[in-house]
């Protein structure tokens, strides 16, 4: 557990707005609030939970008033930390918000630290760690789908899924648990066929769900596309066409991109960052050989690569270098200047690339941007349904991952006519496994690490 004191916080963003709102959570909130709280209309008394009240806020010792506010009063367990939770609805200003918040501190409060409100709701049993994880994925939210996954794993799909998993697994564990206290019975209580086909059932839905994190991962944290090419195809011009909107300076003189300019896009709710970068040429010119290495890196870290070729011209040495470069990842030949007469040799272009498409596209006309949006969101994504659960967390997905292997084990240790007693090891750490996505079997490192990347007054 944690030490039962008051924490206190500035709850909305940073700076100048026409709201701010401080939250504070505790035992003895409701105290503080009263110290500093004047009602308007003339007494405090007993405040109702879950009412807006209006007054002023004030210093005690001086009588000077801060600020004219809304408080309300959540008292536990119907607050988000499961405590007590008073607010302070102020105006906005950052110097006035500090005052305030100061005052708070000064009558008992302590500054809360990140993510410690979250970790107070997790701890009071408000929230599991999935659904607090969740919390942090929402704020982060950059498009309708990153918060609607978001949105589903913290109104607890994800676990209701765990805890179906686990009493499943619970099941089988029972019978091995009994062969381990009845020995004699073993063969009666043991049917190793049954439960190796139980096991690889269970083992199956978690390889399945696994499969879901780069799905998961994209929405959460966004794609990212490396657009390349040799100097002067268009690659900019592209990137403009798929932005709608002139955002990256174009010129008919080769080499005018030398640095990596990165731009963002959403692909009907995928959040795509867009890599433009200089043409991969062999150079001279020690600023453009830079910004020739870098686009070569960019590359390397990209989840997937668009290739430019000019149509209007025959493939170039420099055309054959980049496609080779563009190794073994995702890839979408963009053939440019298609409102040109067309003259590139289309069969070569396999000759140099494993692709996954080809896509014939003006950047001047917009024509086949559509089609190359559409074609680059089906290639990162690779699935062409939505799983019904979906993890976007890599601590959720390592653990997992070791369940399915602890799973694994047991299955061969089933078909072998090993023991119970090592079956039970392995049933038991994939059930483990299970726990600390949701937080039943976790320890304090993982709590701070976790909450550590949250905001303070969340």
């Amino acid at each position: 557990m944690y030490k039962e004191d008051i924490i206190a916080a500035i709850a909305t963003p940073p700076g100048e707005g026409g709201v701010a709102i401080i939250r504070i959570s505790g035992l003895d909130a409701e105290k503080i609030a009263a110290k500093i709280f004047a009602h308007a209309q003339g007494t405090n008394g007993q405040l109702k939970s879950h009412r807006l009240y209006h007054g002023d806020i004030h210093d005690p010792s001086s009588g000077r008033v801060y600020d004219e506010v809304l408080l309300t009063i959540m008292r536990k367990p119907r607050s988000y930390t499961a405590e007590d939770v008073v607010e302070i609805h102020c105006h906005g200003g950052a110097f006035l918000v500090r005052k305030i918040l100061g005052l708070v501190l000064a009558h008992g409060a302590r500054q809360a630290e990140p993510g410690e409100f979250t970790k107070r709701a997790f701890l009071n049993g408000r929230m599991d760690l999935s659904q607090a994880e969740a919390v942090l994925d929402l704020i982060r939210a950059r498009t309708d789908k990153a918060t609607e996954l978001a949105l589903t794993q913290a109104s607890g799909e994800l676990s209701k899924w765990i805890d179906q998993l686990r009493e499943e697994l619970l099941d089988i564990l029972v019978q091995v648990e009994a062969a381990i206290d009845f020995p004699e019975e073993e063969i009666e209580l043991l049917q190793r066929h049954i439960l190796i086909r139980n096991v690889d059932e269970l083992r199956q839905k978690l390889f399945d769900i696994i499969n879901t994190y780069e799905w998961g991962r994209i929405f959460r944290e966004g794609a990212k596309v490396c657009v390349c090419g040799r100097p002067n195809v268009g690659k900019s011009s592209l990137v403009n066409a798929l932005l709608g909107e002139e955002r990256v300076i174009v010129t008919p003189v080769p080499g005018t991109t030398r640095d990596v300019i990165e731009e963002s896009i959403n692909l009907d709710g995928l959040p795509v960052a867009i890599w433009d970068t200089a043409g991969i040429c062999e150079t001279d010119d020690p600023v453009e050989r830079i910004g020739v290495n870098l686009s070569r890196q960019y590359l390397e870290k990209a989840d997937a690569v668009l290739v430019v070729l000019d149509g209007s011209a025959s493939i170039t040495p420099e055309d054959e270098v980049v496609l080779r470069s563009a190794g073994t990842k995702k890839v979408i030949i963009a053939v440019n200047k298609n409102d040109l007469p067309r003259t590139i040799e289309v069969d070569a272009i396999g000759e140099f690339s494993h692709s996954n498409g080809t896509i014939y596209v003006s950047a001047k006309t917009t024509e086949g941007i559509s089609e190359l949006k559409k074609s680059l969101r089906a290639l990162l994504l690779d699935s062409e349904s939505e799983p019904l659960i979906v993890i976007t967390n890599l601590r959720h997905k390592i653990a997992l991952v070791r369940g399915e292997a602890a799973l694994k084990r047991a299955m061969t240790t089933l078909g072998e006519g090993g023991a119970p007693e090592f079956i039970a090891v392995d049933l038991n750490e994939a059930r483990e496994s299970l726990e600390e996505v949701i937080g039943r079997v976790t320890n304090d490192n993982i709590l701070e690490r976790i909450f550590s990347h949250y905001c303070i007054g969340k």
